[in-house]
């Protein structure tokens, strides 16, 4: 069948609207038509080859919608089926055997190829040209994606906003899986988190909900900070105004149990790491401007501090429980992610990107 995609076809150039050719699912896929996906700074990343994937390419990877189709092979999903589409993982590996699918052996093939690994074939093409799908195990930048069966997590509250709960399978689920599987921050703890973002302020949402009882937000745009205050942070921060170190140093001087880093940048994570407490752990989650970025770590302070830095995928999440969860959450006015989210027609994704990134909004998802 025909469906509208936003392409990417060269990196950091915009993305083009198109017409193309969308296949029927194969054994265990399901096609699925898209409500609402969002727009993560990962699609970008990988359309400008900071991590290479095959262009001509259908990107997007937070995507919710309708099951239309379903593929040989495919149990407990049917036509009629409203879903988030979450990443790919094997299901039989070590660390999908213990509920940590993002953590899978076969994690960087079966969500950064760009194809199906059986055959080297993709979803999508046009006028004869294949282009790249299965990013994620989705590519939903479109009006109907193919998607693995096993990237599909079933929405049983019929009263969920749907077009808007796609970033329920990256974004949000990073962030608060961040605070509430990867560190689990207890209740009464401490933490500072680096970047107001969709991420970081996922992060904060998450810090309440575990009852952290201080949560301190490092971000440079105002109405960032605002929203954090109205979300759950205690304090904020404006990093132009002074040392970030300084700053959480001043709302706790023995420092913080636990920082979240969304920025990537290096200096940013060392001003966290400035401010940890003994036995402090930093979770890393933000990708680095550039690839070969690192940050230099005093060997003798981790050692005698007991500091634990800790990198972080999916917020350690199993999507298949963690994001029934969330919804929960936000039915029950404990997850309000609707707050950040700002809708733009899937044809505008450039006008969104852009927007995005002048900080008019926090996180755009895009309807087809």
């Amino acid at each position: 069948m025909q469906t509208i995609a936003a392409v990417a076809r060269t990196p950091k150039g915009a993305f083009s609207i198109e017409e193309v050719t969308v296949e029927a699912p194969r054994a265990g896929e399901v096609r699925v038509k898209i409500a609402g996906v969002g727009l993560c700074h990962t699609d970008l990343v990988f359309r400008d080859q900071f991590a290479p994937y095959p262009l001509p390419a259908v990107l997007g990877h937070e995507g919710a919608g309708v099951i239309e189709e379903v593929g040989e092979g495919v149990e407990g999903l049917a036509v009629g089926d409203r879903v988030v589409l979450g990443f790919s993982s094997c299901g039989h590996c070590a660390r999908c055997q213990e509920h940590l699918p993002s953590y899978c052996r076969d994690f960087p093939p079966l969500n950064y190829a760009g194809m199906r690994l059986e055959d080297g074939s993709t979803a999508y093409s046009a006028n004869g040209e294949s282009i790249a799908s299965h990013f994620f195990g989705q590519s939903s930048f479109a009006a109907q994606a193919i998607v693995r069966a096993g990237n599909v997590v079933k929405v049983e509250d019929a009263d969920a906003p749907l077009e808007i709960l796609g970033p329920l399978g990256c974004g949000f689920q990073t962030g608060a899986g961040g605070v509430m599987r990867s560190m689990a921050c207890p209740a009464g703890s401490s933490i500072a988190i680096v970047g107001g973002g969709p991420v970081g302020l996922a992060a904060v949402m998450g810090a309440k909900i575990q009852g952290c009882t201080t949560i301190a937000l490092v971000e440079p745009v105002e109405a960032r900070r605002q929203i954090a205050l109205d979300l759950g942070a205690t304090h904020v921060i404006d990093p132009h105004a002074g040392p970030v170190t300084e700053a959480l140093r001043g709302i706790i001087a023995d420092g913080f149990d636990f920082a979240f880093d969304t920025s990537g940048r290096v200096e940013a994570i060392e001003a966290a790491l400035g401010a940890l407490a003994s036995r402090g752990m930093i979770g890393l989650v933000g990708v680095p401007p550039k690839a070969e970025d690192a940050v230099a770590i005093n060997i003798a302070a981790m050692i005698t501090f007991g500091q634990r830095v800790v990198g972080i995928m999916e917020g350690d999440s199993d999507p298949q429980t963690f994001i029934p969860q969330l919804i929960a959450a936000h039915r029950d006015g404990r997850f309000p992610f609707d707050r950040l989210v700002q809708t733009f027609p899937l044809a505008q994704i450039n006008d969104a990107i852009a927007a995005q990134a002048r900080g008019e909004c926090i996180k755009v998802v895009l309807i087809p």
